[in-house]
């Protein structure tokens, strides 16, 4: 590796100066030749820049395990294994293989003795005759083992053993089989996958992108691919894996950054944390309207609006007409839009009925001059050989020159205006003005919502008097905007990964995949964790009737929390509507989580606490409360003693040294060494949404967990 690194420095000094001539030889040379001389060294450099960068990100820790593995009918050869590959520039041969390449997948899978893996469709075969794993740091080796998949994974016992990070790390060295299963999923069709607290499903649908680009680079670019996120905390959170695993330019966003930047539509979002908030405190009026926008009535309201405009459209067709004659009829054009081309959006089958006429005309004016002039022409060969009085031909030929002159010029002109001023009777639409139109119009919402009550359209009305936008909105402007105008091309995303999917919508994900034309989404969440069930996913079988192509996993292991954390978790996990399996904590064992009634808060004891946590050796340590407004308590009270806090918002940067203070909503996704769950004075009540938010806050701890009440039935537990 080193020798390739030296090679490789060569290689960017030689890119470099080449670039360097290349740049000076510009003014002379002839300037496209030059660009293009430019153009190859930049690719030169940058190839040069990115191998010497990849070594360097490896040389450190370059392998984490080894195969002695034999292909049928060919020789044994130990393989190790690594982020990235890398050959012997002489021969050619492999001396580290990249993990997401196939024959590495029999490090993952494979038992020892003889098995079959896969490669491009084909299934081969071999015998694998030992599996190792490596731990190095810093270039030291620090321990070998060999393993089979019937012994204890003690690589994976100590990467579960060790502390949070305040981001996400890659997973590639202690990747388990249910898990490798799902980051090697067929590429070309979709998956949901059914993930417990723990289970790795972020981390997984990350690697599966590195898999992705691995497998499918020559087709897709980073730049096609997109993730969406709950918030930019946890975009925060996961900012380091994709880089580690070699992947960059990957759009990661949020569903309401995303709709506004691909529809250009600008509104102010109530904020989504608030409306739970609100639905905690059972204050939203109206709520049915909130569950009703994500649902597929709504997009069938939608469907009706649009099929209403394109009546409104067709019916503005007439014959279009150059002087008397007809271009093309009326009946033609409508065909045009309302069959023909109605697998496009609206206005692009304007633009495209724009350009047959257009095109149309060309020819017919063609043909209608020389029409004209024949016409004419035949008129003056009769007036001057039939008309015998000197006088009065000379009068007829030349009322019929000029009538000529005039006329073929005047037909020329109105040829080259006359599409566009047909065209202009097509408005170009609005989005947001019309989409307002449709929720404060009482004659349009009696028609396209027929099957709402008089009750009903009386609170929609209502409450969408003042303009107020929220992200159920969101999904309706980006679906009439792509029905109506089109996704722009740098928006249409070709492969979408979904973190936390059951806090979507399935008009939101509707929407998204009429938009985006494609149904290749990687769609990971958790029903049990779907604190946003109000307005949201409660089940999976929709989502699999959206995506008939999908495949279906479920994974029910949690790496996370040791045994006793996850009794608790699952005690209020049994309590759930949903009938939800108990999720299975991998064997690791640890503190029982400890109670500490406390009726107010009591500062000091809660320092104490926090100290002897530290004490523990903890770096990750998180105090969670139920809401907004408890964190800010907890963040008053405990700021008096001293201690180094931050109050987690959804725009974070998480600071590693301090106390993080967090509600129970904005934690889901993140982990921690230790937690503290505080509910002194919002205890969690037995409702639907509750039960959530404290399943969400008890499955976060890695290895310490404390729950700090008046009594342990605030927070679902027996006595």
């Amino acid at each position: 590796m080193q020798k390739l690194l030296n090679e490789s420095e060569s290689e960017l000094e030689a890119a470099q100066a080449n670039l360097r001539s290349a740049m000076s030889d510009l003014e002379y040379l002839d300037s496209s030749l030059s660009y293009q001389n430019i153009l190859t060294n930049t690719r030169f450099f940058d190839m040069a820049k990115n191998q010497k960068e990849g070594l360097e990100a490896i040389k450190q820790k370059p392998y984490f395990a080894r195969i002695h593995f034999q292909k049928e009918n060919e020789p044994a050869e130990k393989l190790y294994i690594g982020k990235t590959s890398l050959f012997d520039r002489d021969s050619q041969e492999p001396i580290i293989v990249d993990w997401r390449s196939p024959v590495a997948n029999v490090y993952y899978d494979g038992r020892l003795g003889d098995l079959t893996y896969m490669v491009n469709d084909e299934e081969l075969k071999g015998h694998l005759f030992s599996k190792r794993q490596y731990k190095i740091e810093n270039g030291k080796l620090l321990d070998v083992r060999d393993i089979d998949l019937t012994t204890n994974d003690e690589l994976l016992q100590d990467a579960l053993a060790g502390k949070a990070d305040v981001r996400l790390t890659e997973i590639v060295s202690t990747i388990q089989a249910e898990q490798n299963e799902i980051i090697r999923a067929h590429l070309k069709q979709p998956i949901l996958v059914q993930g417990a607290a723990g289970s790795g499903k972020t981390t997984i649908a990350l690697h599966r992108i590195s898999y992705f680009l691995y497998t499918m680079g020559e087709h897709f670019k980073p730049q096609n691919l997109m993730i969406l996120a709950p918030n930019r905390l946890f975009i925060d959170y996961i900012a380091d894996v994709l880089p580690e695993l070699g992947v960059g330019q990957i759009c990661q966003t949020t569903f309401a950054e995303y709709v506004q930047k691909a529809t250009n539509i600008k509104v102010k979002i109530q904020n989504a944390n608030e409306q739970l908030e609100n639905a905690i405190h059972s204050v939203e009026e109206y709520s049915w309207i909130t569950g009703m926008k994500g649902t597929m009535q709504y997009l069938e309201i939608m469907d009706r609006y649009i099929k209403k405009l394109e009546w409104q459209i067709a019916e503005q067709f007439e014959d279009i007409y150059i002087e008397k004659f007809r271009m093309m009829k009326a009946s033609h054009l409508r065909r045009l839009f309302l069959e023909d081309y109605q697998y496009m959006p609206i206005e692009k089958r304007l633009a495209k009925i724009r350009s047959v006429l257009q095109n149309h005309i060309r020819q017919k004016k063609k043909q209608l001059i020389y029409t004209l002039k024949k016409r004419y022409d035949d008129i003056l060969d009769r007036s001057i050989f039939g008309i015998r009085d000197d006088a009065k031909r000379k009068e007829v030929v030349t009322k019929w020159i000029d009538e000529r002159d005039e006329r073929l010029p005047q037909v020329e002109k109105e040829a080259k205006t006359v599409v566009s001023r047909y065209m202009k009777r097509f408005d170009k639409y609005k989005i947001k003005v019309l989409y307002r139109t449709f929720l404060t119009d009482p004659v349009l919402l009696q028609e396209l919502a027929p099957s709402f009550t008089k009750e009903m359209q009386e609170q929609f009305l209502k409450a969408h008097e003042k303009e107020a936008w929220t992200l159920e909105d969101l999904a309706a402007l980006y679906y009439l905007h792509a029905r109506i105008k089109g996704v722009k091309d740098e928006w249409k995303m070709k492969v979408v990964f979904i973190d936390e999917v059951q806090d979507y919508s399935l008009f939101q994900l509707a929407a998204l995949k009429e938009g985006l034309e494609t149904d290749m989404f990687t769609m990971v969440g958790d029903l049990a964790q779907g604190i946003h069930s109000y307005r949201s996913l409660t089940e999976w079988d929709p989502v699999r009737e959206l995506f008939p192509r999908a495949s279906y996993k479920t994974l029910q292991k949690s790496y996370r929390t040791t045994i006793e954390i996850m009794n608790v978790a699952n005690e209020v996990l049994q309590q759930m509507d949903e009938d939800l399996p108990l999720v299975e904590p991998v064997v690791r064992h640890g503190e029982e989580p400890a109670f500490h009634p406390m009726d107010k808060w009591e500062p000091k004891q809660l320092a104490k606490l926090y100290e002897e946590i530290r004490g523990n050796g903890h770096r990750s340590i998180a105090l969670i409360c139920k809401t907004a407004e408890d964190a800010k308590k907890a963040a008053k009270v405990l700021s008096k003693e001293g201690l180094h806090i931050q109050t987690l918002d959804e725009s974070s940067a998480i600071d590693p040294d301090a106390l993080l203070i967090v509600p129970s909503y904005l934690s889901k996704g993140l982990e921690f060494d230790a937690v503290i769950i505080a509910a002194i004075d919002e205890a969690f009540y037995d409702t639907a949404l509750d039960r959530k938010l404290l399943y969400v806050a008890l499955t976060r701890a890695m290895h310490e967990l404390h729950l700090v009440a008046p009594k342990k039935k605030d927070l679902l537990l027996k006595d």
